[in-house]
């Protein structure tokens, strides 16, 4: 490589996107390259934990999109992480639009298993209506108010007029098994509401093809694998960053100076911040120096970052199906279809509606996941362990009508107390446009033309236009920052 200088090139975080920006940096022959880690671990957002004898994914769980043009999927193939299954150039050929088709188990409130043939009506409504929601690419194309007013007003229009050879009962519970979908839908953004959704802003996610997959060995093979390729100096844990000053504002030879909580000041060319958008949220004000421009803060302000929470629940044995791939429970007492809870405090359980079946990594392992979000899984993570576990269990025998049932052991995620986090991936939040995702990614100082460009660059996840909310993209992110430093360095020796 040749170069007018070797830049200094400070990494803030050591998540996926950082280790990514600081591989491809690395190959491509950069010797002063660092990466700042404020906790004592590589991975960031994914962590794999054990419960038992079986893993978990305390964070990021799923390759979206198993196939070519998926980088986190090439990468996980190469250091051979993948089951069989993903391997099969037909699973990677399916398009499902990340809602790959699971066999179901159905409980009502009442204690009653229901047949999933009798339920699916209601799958097929969700998945139509969820469907239609790409018609309002165009924010000036519709009049609805978001995601959840659009798809709970079709729900009810639809649903007198597709079921009226049904009796009022069963429609009733028709609806109320939509409302555990939106629920569960709620969890794929991270979100409080549908209703927090931007209608227009939905439809900037794209998917890949492929059957969503995991990674057996657990997600966090994949962290040590590329971390076992960098030098094995370049992070530094343990570091969090106080300020990064830019714009010469110390004075000194460097554009940017990033100091750190524990005093020391790293005088550097370029700065590449990854840190999640909610912990940006909460800290850019005191984290940059001077201001991030105006419209980049109203993007941070704009851009949703919300909640979703796992509760792994380990079973002496399945009171599920063998081939049950998840289960849904269906509240029979909510007359209006809805994806929140009217009293957080006291019902906080009700959002919790889904549980997807976990592979066994050994015989005898039988563990489900819960999966909650929002306001309710906010909640969840301030109270002790035991309570979860009692509401856990309560819940399971209220819906299976057997009670016997007792959880052996939980584990709850809680990344919305974490402080280097305060919740778990973004989303298009009402009033969220293309245009607040291309501020994200935008570098400091804006304008090219001053004499000192490309002096702090964003990646991570909330950065990416298109693949926003995945590892995937995350991936993409630090590539991309590290090719822009890259291809500034190639064009400042070109002749």
């Amino acid at each position: 490589m040749s170069t007018s200088k070797d830049p200094e090139i400070v990494i803030i975080g050591c998540g996926v996107s950082g280790i990514a920006a600081a591989h491809r940096l690395v190959k491509a022959g950069y010797r002063h390259v660092r990466i700042l880690e404020a906790t004592g671990r590589s991975g960031g957002r994914i962590k794999t934990a054990a419960l038992g004898n079986t893993i978990t994914e305390i964070g990021a769980a799923y390759i979206h999109g198993p196939s070519e043009k998926n980088p986190l999927f090439c990468l996980a193939r190469d250091y051979g992480l993948l089951p069989p299954e993903a391997l099969n150039p037909e699973n990677q050929a399916v398009d499902v639009d990340e809602d790959p088709p699971l066999v179901p188990n159905w409980f009502s409130s009442s204690g009653q298993r229901l047949s999933a043939e009798s339920m699916e009506p209601a799958e097929e409504l969700f998945s139509e209506i969820l469907d239609n929601t790409s018609k309002f690419q165009n924010p000036k194309n519709t009049s609805w108010k978001s995601v959840g007013h659009f798809m709970r007003t079709k729900a009810q229009n639809q649903a007198a007029g597709r079921w009226k050879d049904k009796d009022e009962t069963t429609r009733q519970l028709l609806l109320s098994a939509f409302s555990t979908m939106l629920k569960f839908e709620c969890c794929g953004s991270a979100t409080h509401s549908m209703d927090d959704i931007d209608l227009a802003g939905f439809s900037m996610f794209k998917s890949l093809r492929g059957v969503d997959c995991t990674l057996p060995r657990g997600f966090e093979r994949l962290i040590e694998n590329l971390m076992s390729e960098l030098p094995s100096d370049l992070v530094t844990y343990n570091c969090p960053v106080r300020c990064v000053h830019w714009s010469n504002t110390e004075g000194g030879l460097s554009p940017v100076t990033v100091e750190c909580e524990n005093g020391e000041r790293i005088a550097a060319d370029h700065v590449i911040v990854t840190v999640p958008l909610g912990y940006l949220k909460k800290h850019h004000s005191t984290l940059f120096h001077p201001p991030l421009p105006a419209h980049k803060l109203k993007s941070i302000e704009t851009l949703g970052f919300g909640t979703c929470d796992k509760i792994f629940v380990e079973f002496e044995s399945p009171w599920w199906d063998a081939d049950c791939e998840i289960i849904y429970l269906v509240w029979e007492d909510e007359e209006t279809v809805s994806d929140q809870v009217s009293d957080v405090s006291k019902s906080w359980i009700r959002k919790l509606v889904t549980f997807t079946v976990h592979k066994p990594s050994e015989k005898g392992s039988h563990v489900l996941c819960g999966w909650i979000c929002g306001h309710e899984a906010e909640y969840m993570e301030t109270l002790p362990e035991e309570e979860v576990r009692e509401s856990i269990t309560k819940l399971v025998r209220t819906f299976t009508g057997n009670g016997t049932i007792t959880p052996k052991r939980i584990l709850c995620s809680r990344w919305f107390t974490d402080p280097w986090t305060y919740g778990s991936y973004c989303h298009p939040a009402i009033g969220c446009t293309a245009k607040d995702l291309k501020n994200m990614m935008e570098p400091l100082p804006s304008q090219e033309t001053l004499s000192q460009p490309l002096q702090v660059l964003f990646a991570g996840e909330a950065t990416h236009p298109c693949f926003y909310s995945t590892v995937h993209g995350a991936i993409l992110t630090g590539w991309r920052e590290a090719d822009r430093l890259i291809s500034h360095y190639w064009a400042s020796v070109s002749p």
